[in-house]
């Protein structure tokens, strides 16, 4: 019996300390888009608002990215070349992103250096797509 408590202990403590890392992961609270005009008439503006508790140069959101909503294929990224330590939530655009024909909604991603891509993702549709 013994060995079943101390067994059953130490799997909630591996439970509880998964918990602890996810908490970790980059989440997305927004993301619009809009069709840009002029120039660059058939393409968007992506602006995506994050959040994560950047530690410093080893542990912070780097990028977020744009996927087809089936997720397959990535239409554009935007790097982030420094931490945002004391500036959270914070929002950063991509202008020019040319959405393939057909696409009326894509999904967001976003990625951090300690765990890669984040679970949370965000699928927005788009105003004005054909």
């Amino acid at each position: 019996m013994m060995r079943f408590v101390v067994l059953f202990l130490a799997m909630v403590g591996v439970l509880c300390g998964s918990q602890l890392v996810k908490a970790d992961e980059v989440k997305i609270l927004d993301a619009v888009a809009r069709p840009e005009l002029g120039l660059f008439s058939d393409s968007y503006l992506f602006s995506v608002t994050l959040e994560h508790p950047d530690e410093g140069w080893n542990h912070f959101a780097d990028r977020w990215e744009i996927w087809t909503p089936d997720g397959k294929t990535r239409i554009g990224v935007r790097v982030l070349l420094h931490p945002h330590v004391d500036e959270q939530p914070f929002t950063r655009s991509l202008s020019g992103v040319d959405i393939p024909e057909g696409i009326t909604q894509v999904l967001i991603r976003a990625h951090d250096l300690k765990h890669a891509d984040s679970p949370h993702t965000l699928l927005i549709t788009l105003p004005g797509a054909k």
